[in-house]
């Protein structure tokens, strides 16, 4: 009986994080995503919970975009919560798969002149807020978004077809969806379908299982523009790289758009036919390279458009940009993680509400520096002997790069400040604290002391 009410209320409870996230995601992305979703068990020891998915492909997908927010609303709903686990169900990995961004399934026994389901709008299939509007361009993404762009254009492009290269959350997924937005509004009425590597695989097979081959590549090739993402897993396939193959080539010749996106470049995808990598190859491949301080910078402050009259402080954007550098959707979804607890809990974002609440994403991207090191590059950088770092003289000269190697300190190690005090020659955590805000302050107002700064986290950095 204590099971079952457990059951109960965990059921309760998911039922007002699912309004919950409906309301904040659009009805939209909720049935596409977080509806799908089904309890699993908690263990009371680990405060572990279970999130099931019908496919690998979704329970990955809702793992890289929602699991800082469904891991928040169970935290705040049952403070046992301390972990939400994003799996497939071990007895139901043989589901069809979840529609990707609003994909309909191809439509089974359809007749080979009707118009697939998928085609009722010149939009299904496409996230509405991954648009160019929303993307933030730099010079680690320039060549792909320029590219993107052409493709999208009324104008017949240059290049086809269009191959996005670039590591994992670096903005390629959102480039397909705004190519396909942008295509769709330059072109009222275009066939546009988005999937990925692994939909097409499973609709290919699902086709001649049901010996409707006929029918699926005549749906296929109907379209005005394919956009395929996550080519990579589309490898060792053989069959199924011959019928995509052929799909290239119809494609083509009918002067058809096609826009592919994987993790790596053709040359680099281990077991795929030598003609299908030509057919890749011979347009345009596109680097999108890992973003920069600066354009890090600028997709933080872009993103704060989304949250009205929440104020986030300089230092914390600073921050952020400086430590999750790994890809871009960590660091907007540690942004986004920030800012829902805030609001949630009624405090004001800080740079130790970020220090608190992003430890995972924060320990993951930081590279090890350690404050002995940060001493020994402002010496350096001072000409100041390294034991000044520790002695109590207080000449200016000294003072100076002692106070800036305290800041580096917070800045680019976990360590609070009782700890960089005691580095310090034993410190109040106090001095430590009138250094950060010092140093915080001069950077605003005197550019030779910002340029230091600058100059040093480069050097640490690099």
């Amino acid at each position: 009986m204590i099971e079952d009410q457990e059951a109960l209320d965990l059921a309760a409870d998911w039922a007002d994080i699912s309004q919950g996230l409906k309301k904040d995601l659009g009805p939209q992305l909720h049935a596409q995503w977080i509806k799908p979703i089904q309890l699993g068990s908690f263990c009371k020891e680990t405060g572990t919970l279970d999130l099931f998915l019908p496919t690998e492909f979704s329970a990955n997908w809702v793992a890289d975009r929602f699991a800082d927010r469904l891991s928040l609303a169970w935290k705040i709903a049952r403070s046992e919560v301390r972990q939400v686990r994003i799996t497939v169900h071990p007895r139901r990995r043989s589901m069809p798969e979840l529609r990707v961004g609003g994909e309909a399934p191809i439509a089974p026994r359809a007749p080979v002149h009707a118009a697939p389901a998928m085609l009722d709008s010149a939009l299904s299939g496409l996230d509405p807020s991954l648009t160019f509007a929303e993307f933030v361009s730099g010079s680690a993404n320039v060549l792909a978004v320029n590219a993107a762009q052409r493709m999208a254009a009324v104008e017949t492009p240059q290049f086809s077809p269009l191959y996005l290269k670039g590591s994992t959350g670096q903005g390629k997924t959102h480039l397909l969806h705004a190519i396909g937005h942008a295509f769709a509004a330059n072109k009222p009425g275009a066939r546009i379908f988005y999937c990925s590597a692994e939909r097409f695989m499973i609709e290919f097979v699902q086709a001649m299982r049901s010996n409707e081959m006929i029918e699926f590549k005549a749906r296929l090739r109907g379209f005005d523009m394919l956009l395929v993402d996550d080519i990579q897993f589309i490898i060792g396939k053989a069959s199924t790289q011959e019928e995509f193959l052929h799909t290239i080539d119809a494609l083509m010749s009918a002067g058809k758009r096609l826009v592919v996106a994987a993790d790596r470049a053709p040359q680099a995808l281990d077991g795929v036919e030598q003609r299908l990598l030509s057919r890749l190859s011979m347009g345009l491949v596109a680097d999108i390279q890992p973003a920069d301080i600066e354009l890090r910078r600028k997709i933080l402050e872009h993103r704060l458009g989304r949250f009205g009259n929440t104020q986030v402080p300089a230092d914390v954007i600073e921050f952020l940009a400086r430590t999750i550098n790994r890809n871009v959707r960590e660091l907007v979804g540690g942004l986004n993680k920030l800012i829902a607890y805030a609001q949630l809990t009624g405090q004001p974002v800080s740079l130790q509400l970020a220090e608190e609440q992003l430890t995972d994403i924060l320990s993951a991207n930081r590279r090890r520096i350690t404050i002995d090191e940060i001493q020994r590059t402002v010496c350096q950088f001072y000409r100041v002997d390294r034991t000044e770092m520790a002695s109590k003289r207080r000449a200016r000269a000294v003072v100076r790069p002692r106070q800036v190697a305290m800041y580096l300190a917070k800045v680019l190690t976990p360590r609070s400040y009782p700890e960089i005090g005691r580095k310090f020659g034993g410190r109040d955590h106090s001095t430590v604290i009138h250094a950060v805000r010092l140093i915080e302050e001069l950077r605003t107002r005197d550019a030779d002391m910002d340029g230091d700064v600058r100059t040093l986290l480069r050097q640490l950095e690099d």
